[in-house]
């Protein structure tokens, strides 16, 4: 709808095409037809019908721009910027706050005009302006709510949908969880068997009952049954919650239902750097943004880089899971210069005029006075690494990438800086020391591998006959993408969309039993 609106008309063809060519032996053409018929009806429900409004992603590009099929914008949408007072202190009480790591002083920063904006606050009046006024309000927000009032992102998606829900009657019970399915003489699923603050209680279900607990990202057992390169478990930082433990995976496999092990990849990855706070605690930082920018390099141990570093962050990770040696730690470098740190974000480190200093105390950061003496404290070969330096910036002047084509998408231009001087927006010589890297380590956004279902979020047994009565959405459902990481929102989107049509696939079903 808002393409169209912005006289935007494209034939699904082309979408369609994207995904076959990207998924490969992973599309499934009857989930992904289900997914692109489905998702324009679920953005006009949701905006004709509940508190959950939309702003149009006409900039976003698919990742793999050289693709056939692939679109440079007007596919995505994200959600609307809204205020929690006026959402109301009843979906305040129910939401969790912004994750610190991608806030900024624990305000969210809306993918966009707003982020540009503190991007460029040292470099542009007008920005400088608008950055000041976001941070005034918000900290005129914790001094009076103890918590920002302008939410933002995926912040924002939640709380309409629990206005929305809860302006509807639904009933949402915290503190609570599924410990069994209960089924009748024929196998249908008619119930659920709970336990809350209260004690153990069952709750009918006339219709039918949904999985959709989050997937198995904080899952030790199974991340060290599935995840690649994860010996123990334990060599993986998720920025999922840490009750995404699997529940809704684990009660459909109760029944009979079963864990999609064909997907090319079980988890949706993130490069992550680990943050050590002074009170001891650690938090999971994102690296979404920084890896794209002009004056940033990934390398390995052995100096080299190893892919483009403006593709996707799901490609960034899958990259150094695959390409660090068996026996070595599964990480990589990221390198900046002081230029580069200067004027954008390096982690969780900032640019100017917030200081860098706490970073470099805690670890965080490590800087060195050149190339090889940065290479030599964090355990990187320094020969190649100047090596690799030199060769980069020989191309970045010109702007070109020969070795790996970065900036030769328009994601990848996207995911640089239109203000850059060089040639590229995507490319810029690391030249003026010193240095600076930080550590990155495999993590995620979330699991792909979920329960094998049909178009429809029916639970599919052994023998790919449904389990009446049981249905599977979200991250609990394997993923439509086959495990492959294409564009931006590739698990919200979905999630959205197949909730949607399970939602209405419910509403038109026949009832059985008493009314709960």
């Amino acid at each position: 709808m808002f393409a169209i609106a912005d006289g935007v008309v494209e034939d699904r063809s082309a979408p369609r095409t994207y995904l076959e060519n990207r998924l490969g032996d992973n599309f499934d053409a009857a989930k992904v037809d289900a997914l692109l018929d489905g998702a324009p009806e679920m953005v006009e429900f949701f905006e004709r019908k509940t508190a959950l409004k939309f702003v149009p992603g006409a900039k976003i590009a698919d990742i793999h721009g050289d693709t056939p099929g692939a679109g440079t914008g007007h596919r995505s949408v994200g959600p609307k910027p809204v205020s929690l007072r006026k959402l109301g202190p009843d979906v305040a009480a129910l939401l969790r706050r912004q994750l610190y790591e991608t806030s900024f002083l624990g305000m969210g920063i809306m993918a966009g005009p707003d982020l540009q904006a503190f991007l460029h606050s040292t470099r542009s009046p007008k920005a400088f302006v608008h950055c000041g006024v976001r941070v005034t309000k918000h900290m005129f927000d914790l001094a009076t709510k103890r918590r920002g009032q302008q939410l933002v992102n995926g912040t924002a998606l939640v709380g309409m949908m629990l206005r929305s829900a809860l302006d509807l009657g639904v009933e949402i019970r915290v503190k609570t969880s599924a410990t069994s399915l209960q089924t009748d003489d024929d196998g249908r699923v008619v119930g659920v068997r709970l336990e809350g603050p209260d004690g153990a209680y069952s709750v009918t279900a006339t219709r039918g009952v949904v999985l959709a607990t989050g997937g198995f990202a904080q899952d030790i057992d199974r991340r060290r049954e599935l995840f690649p390169r994860t010996p123990t478990g334990n060599e993986h930082w998720s920025l999922t919650p840490k009750t995404t433990t699997g529940d809704g995976i684990t009660l459909g496999e109760s029944v009979g239902g079963r864990l999609d092990r064909t997907l090319a990849s079980p988890v949706a990855y993130c490069p992550v750097s680990i943050v050590r706070y002074r009170n001891g605690k650690e938090g999971v930082f994102p690296h979404i943004l920084d890896r794209g920018k002009p004056g940033v390099i990934g390398v390995l141990a052995n100096g080299k880089r190893f892919v483009n570093e403006a593709l996707g962050y799901h490609d960034y990770t899958l990259a150094m899971v695959e390409q660090v040696p068996e026996g070595e730690e599964v990480c990589s470098w990221l390198i900046a210069d002081q230029q580069y740190v200067r004027y954008l974000p390096l982690g969780m480190a900032k640019p100017l005029p917030i200081p860098i200093q706490p970073y470099l105390r805690s670890g965080y950061l490590t800087r060195g006075r050149t190339l090889r003496d940065l290479a030599e404290k964090i355990g990187v070969d320094p020969v190649q690494l100047e090596k690799t330096v030199a060769a980069f910036n020989i191309g970045a002047v010109a702007g070109e990438d020969p070795e790996f084509g970065r900036g030769t998408t328009p994601f990848n231009r996207g995911s640089g800086d239109a203000s850059n001087p060089w040639p590229n927006p995507s490319l810029a010589p690391l030249q003026k020391g010193p240095y600076y890297a930080v550590k990155v380590v495999p993590g995620s956004f979330g699991t792909f591998a979920g329960l094998v279902t049909d178009s429809s979020s029916q639970v599919l047994d052994d023998n790919d006959r449904p389990i009446e009565g049981l249905l599977a959405v979200g991250v609990d459902q394997a993923s439509v993408m086959g495990g492959h990481y294409p564009s931006g929102g590739i698990n919200l989107g979905p999630a959205m969309t197949f909730g949607y049509l399970a939602g209405r696939e419910l509403a038109g079903a026949k009832t059985v039993g008493a009314h709960a």
